[in-house]
C-alpha cells in the first residue's frame, strides 16, 4: 500500500491543512436564484419608497361613464355626473430577522487565531433568510387567514380556466386590494389554459394574451396611467422553460457547435423568460406574463432592510444582537395588463 502524508503521525502533529484564510464558500441557500430580492426589489425593478402612511393607496379609474351622445341641431344638453373612481388600499407587512454573537467570540476570533471573520457568515445567512422568506411569499400561495404575509404574484394574478379577463380574487379572499370585483369588473387579469408547449397551442395562446393585455389610451395625460409598459417578463417553472428552449432550438437550422445555444436567451416577443424555482412545485405549469410597470413593491422609508447597530441582549451582558427590519407589500395597479396561462 502506498503511504500518504496523512498516514504519518508526525506530519499530522506538525502540519496544518491550508486553512482557507479570509474566505468561505456559501452552499447554504435553498434556491438557485432569488427573483424577488435579486431583481424586483431593486431600483431597476421598480421598487417605490413611501415616506409615511398606514399603507399604500392607489386610485383606480374603473369606468368611462357610458358613451357620448349623437345629437341634432338645437338638441338640449343632458347632464349626468357619475362616480368613476375607486380607492385601492394595501396594508404594510413587517418582516424582521436577527443575528446574534457573544463578546468573547470577537476576542477569540482575531490575530493569528483568526481564519475567517466569525460574524460575516451570520450576517450573510440572515440576508439569505430574508431573501428566501420574500421569495416564498411572492411566489407562494396566499393565505386569507394570515394577514401578516405580504401579498404576492398569486394574490394579484389569479388563474381561471375560461379565456379572457376572468382572474378574480384568490381563493379565500372576497376582494383584491380592497376592491370589490362585482363593482369593478375591469380589475381582473387575463386568463387561459393550454395543453402542450407547442406553437399551435401555447405559443398561439401567448400571442393572443399579449395582444389582449396590451393597452394604449388615446388620451395622453401625465396623471392618467393605463398604457402597458414596454418591459414585460414571463415567469415559469423549470419544466416549462426547458420545453420553450427546445421549441426555440427546433425552429433554428443554424445552431452551430453549441449544444445548448439558447439557454437563458429564449424570449417571447423580446420579453425575457425567467425560471422561478419556487414555481417548480406548481403542477399546473403556469406562465405568468407580467407588466413590470403595473406590478410594484412598495417599501416604507426608514424601514427598507434597515439593520440596527449591535446592542446588548436583555439579561445577557456579553451577548450582542442586531436586527433587520422591512415594511413592505406589493401592489398591482392594473391587473388587466397581466395574464396567466396554465394546464387545467
Amino acid at each position: 500500500m502506498q503511504i500518504r502524508d496523512v498516514d504519518i503521525a508526525d506530519m499530522i502533529t506538525t502540519t496544518q491543512y491550508d486553512l482557507g484564510e479570509g474566505r468561505f464558500q456559501q452552499i447554504a441557500q435553498e434556491l438557485q436564484q432569488y427573483e424577488f430580492m435579486g431583481n424586483i426589489l431593486t431600483k431597476r425593478g421598480g421598487v417605490r419608497t413611501l415616506s409615511s402612511g398606514l399603507g399604500i393607496q392607489e386610485t383606480l379609474m374603473h369606468s368611462i361613464g357610458g358613451l357620448s351622445r349623437w345629437v341634432g341641431l338645437f338638441d338640449e344638453d343632458s347632464y349626468d355626473f357619475k362616480d368613476l373612481l375607486k380607492k385601492m388600499q394595501v396594508q404594510w407587512c413587517r418582516l424582521t430577522d436577527t443575528m446574534t454573537y457573544e463578546r468573547r467570540m470577537i476576542l477569540e476570533n482575531k490575530g493569528k487565531a483568526r481564519i475567517n471573520n466569525v460574524i460575516a457568515p451570520q450576517k450573510h445567512a440572515m440576508m439569505l433568510r430574508v431573501a428566501q422568506t420574500l421569495e416564498n411569499a411572492f411566489f407562494g400561495t396566499p393565505d386569507a387567514d394570515n394577514n401578516l404575509v405580504m401579498w404576492g404574484l398569486k394574490y394579484w394574478i389569479v388563474k381561471n380556466s375560461s379565456e379572457g379577463f376572468n382572474g378574480g380574487a384568490a381563493s379565500g379572499f372576497t376582494t383584491v386590494g380592497n376592491i370589490n370585483l362585482t363593482e369593478v369588473p375591469t380589475f381582473k387579469n387575463y386568463t387561459n389554459t393550454y395543453t402542450s408547449v407547442t406553437k399551435a397551442d401555447l405559443i398561439k395562446k401567448l400571442r393572443s394574451a399579449h395582444r389582449q393585455t396590451k393597452w394604449k389610451s388615446p388620451v395622453t395625460k401625465a396623471q392618467f396611467r393605463g398604457d402597458t409598459g414596454m418591459e414585460r417578463v414571463l415567469y415559469m417553472n423549470e419544466t416549462t422553460i426547458s420545453s420553450m428552449e427546445d421549441l426555440g432550438e427546433a425552429q433554428n437550422e443554424n445552431l452551430g457547435r453549441d449544444l445548448a445555444p439558447y439557454d437563458d436567451e429564449i424570449v417571447f416577443k423580446r420579453h425575457r423568460l425567467i425560471w422561478v424555482p419556487d414555481l417548480d412545485d406548481d403542477t399546473s405549469y403556469p406562465i405568468y406574463m407580467i407588466d413590470k410597470n403595473t406590478f410594484v413593491p412598495f417599501v416604507l422609508k426608514g424601514d427598507y432592510l434597515r439593520q440596527s447597530d449591535a446592542h446588548k441582549a436583555p439579561n445577557q451582558h456579553n451577548t450582542f444582537v442586531s436586527e433587520i427590519d422591512l415594511s413592505i407589500n406589493t401592489v398591482c395597479v392594473n391587473r388587466r395588463n397581466n395574464a396567466v396561462l396554465y394546464i387545467a
